[in-house]
């Protein structure tokens, strides 16, 4: 089934972007489907598709139409809704047609731990509701979803409000890949710390390296943060190094797509070459991510999956061709940053400091300032 488009969002479905004109994902009670941005196609087009079938929204994760490790997650969530939507046998049915969805979504992203702490979390849902009626299954299934949604986007408020109390008036920030309300429920994790900044009142101007090789910081991050009129210049990433030398740049933040429980961050490939130039220049290197990409059952970076990905990300661009027929490339999409590097972690519950020791674990005990906000008043 071809997914329709739609050339701007939902007016009814109270879409917690950034602001009131785009989103990564929602769900849409109307229609019983799940609309995604297509950030393949951003910037020249804002296209938006409807998904009505769960193997759907699984190709959209896998061929990156959605990405950012807390959209995936939620992207997965809601595929299960349809799932429970579909499904109008007994329990046992219900159980086997979620469980079968839920392992087709495992294998579309394996390094970001939101996808499948977002599935363990539906499916623990999933056997709680299993016994009722297929209408009370899916009352209760879309709830958790749109939860699970509403959480996402209040977390990255949180860390936003506590990441930009790091950051000096009249910094230079440079940030890696997109980590905004694009990649999230909405605000965004990395660019919700540049947001709240900016909310603040506090002069910042973002330097966003282009990314290589899918282009999420020229396409994506640049694209939201000029939606937000917040002062943006992209560079390729190989100018890094000539910023950080000339001392333009004060302040780094990034997302993430797993931590480990010793503070190792996987983020998308470039960031450890990022960390390295910061700590070369004393230049705090931060990351932002809600408290579900913390993997404490990961006990260093060196165990994180790095999903390799294909060939013709490298070899073309565009439609163009850059590498030859029959020339190898490589493409991982992610490398891990030590502890060592890293000078705060934001997330919900708090504030950790890796580089002095301090693990994700000090956390554990806590359940943050996160507001707790009626889902109309997403945003």
């Amino acid at each position: 089934m071809t997914p329709s488009l739609c050339r701007r969002p939902l007016s009814s479905t109270g879409a917690p972007g950034a602001g009131p004109n785009f989103f990564a994902v929602e769900y849409d009670p109307e229609t019983h489907a799940v609309w995604m941005l297509d950030q393949r196609r951003l910037p020249s087009d804002v296209l938006y598709h409807r998904y009505a079938e769960p193997d759907e929204v699984a190709d959209s994760i896998r061929e990156m139409v959605v990405r950012g490790a807390p959209a995936i997650g939620i992207a997965a969530a809601y595929a299960l809704v349809l799932v429970a939507r579909k499904e109008q046998g007994d329990a046992s049915s219900f159980l086997l047609s979620n469980g079968a969805a839920s392992r087709v979504l495992l294998g579309t992203r394996p390094t970001a731990v939101n996808l499948a702490w977002a599935i363990a979390r539906m499916s623990k849902k999933a056997a709680e509701v299993a016994a009722l009626s297929p209408a009370e299954r899916y009352a209760g299934m879309r709830k958790e979803a749109e939860a699970i949604h509403i959480e996402d986007v209040q977390a990255c408020r949180a860390m936003g409000r506590l990441g930009a109390e790091d950051i000096p008036s009249g910094a230079t920030i440079l940030t890696h890949c997109n980590a905004g309300a694009l990649a999230t429920g909405g605000y965004g994790t990395a660019l919700g710390v540049i947001r709240a900044a900016h909310e603040m009142g506090k002069r910042i101007r973002v330097l966003a390296d282009e990314t290589r090789p899918y282009l999420q910081g020229a396409r994506l991050t640049s694209w939201e943060l000029h939606q937000d009129e917040i002062p943006v210049e992209v560079i390729t990433d190989n100018m890094a190094a000539h910023f950080f030398q000339r001392e333009e740049i004060e302040f780094v933040v990034v997302g993430s797509d797993r931590i480990a429980a010793n503070g190792d961050v996987a983020n998308k490939i470039g960031t450890y070459g990022v960390a390295l130039l910061a700590e070369a220049h004393d230049v705090p290197f931060t990351v932002a991510a809600p408290w579900s990409t913390v993997d404490l059952q990961t006990q260093t970076g060196m165990q994180i999956p790095i999903e390799e990905r294909g060939r013709d990300e490298i070899s073309t661009l565009g439609g163009a061709t850059l590498v030859a027929d029959g020339i190898a490339c490589r493409h991982p999409a992610f490398d891990v940053t030590p502890a060592r590097l890293v000078r705060a972690i934001y997330t919900e519950r708090g504030r950790i400091r890796p580089h002095c020791g301090e693990t994700p674990e000090a956390l554990m005990g806590s359940t943050g300032n996160v507001e707790r906000e009626p889902s109309s008043a997403r945003g």
